[in-house]
């Protein structure tokens, strides 16, 4: 008797080699602890990934236990790959999927980092980094949009927010320039497809 493949068995095995197939969207999320495990910041890139905030903070809370005494660099926490750096009292962290490549995750996490420590001065702490929250959201929108990574050159992402190494750190003035420059781009975006539409009727 000639053995049948099982249909459940095969589109099973065929889903599983879908799901290690490589995506763009190599960072599920990006978060800040102090030494204490509370949140500084944290972006979550898939929405299916902890939508509640307090499925969020519990995995925070969940790696946070499991990280802040290792030695490690790399863990495996509820089916997620993890890479983590500590400076003074706080941990960095940078979540990908279990399949996910550890060295491009890791990629991200030494340019967040060292990009910080262009921005705080050398100075990557608590305080330091709260004093420059708004700076510090420009910097991982600048390596990560939506997942995907955009950059994984400190150099280039500090050039991107405004930023020299030979100035003062990244000021409230030049931040707000920043954010004016991109609303402006959204905003003559917006008016450009406006005038698309209204000649479109016109027409």
């Amino acid at each position: 008797m000639t053995a049948q493949t099982c249909p459940r068995q095969h589109q099973r095995t065929t889903m599983e080699i879908a799901s290690l197939e490589p995506s763009l969207y190599t960072v599920k999320a990006v978060f800040i602890l102090d030494n204490d495990g509370n949140r500084l910041l944290s972006k979550y890139y898939d929405k299916e990934l902890y939508p509640s905030m307090k499925e969020q903070k519990n995995f925070e809370k969940n790696v946070f236990n499991k990280t802040h005494k290792a030695d490690n660099e790399i863990a495996f926490v509820e089916g997620m790959t993890i890479v983590y750096k500590c400076s003074i009292d706080l941990f960095f962290y940078v979540v990908g999927s279990a399949q996910e490549n550890e060295l491009m995750l890791m990629a991200v996490l030494n340019c967040l980092f060292e990009s910080l420590g262009q921005i705080l001065r050398k100075n990557v702490e608590r305080r330091c980094l709260l004093d420059n929250m708004d700076g510090v959201f420009l910097v991982v929108d600048e390596i990560i949009d939506g997942g995907v990574i955009l950059e994984s050159d400190p150099q280039q992402v500090i050039q991107k927010v405004n930023y020299r190494a030979d100035e003062n750190p990244l000021s409230e003035q030049s931040v707000a320039q920043h954010i004016t420059d991109k609303l402006a781009m959204t905003s003559n975006i917006m008016q450009s497809a406006k005038e698309q539409i209204k000649w479109s009727i016109l027409k």
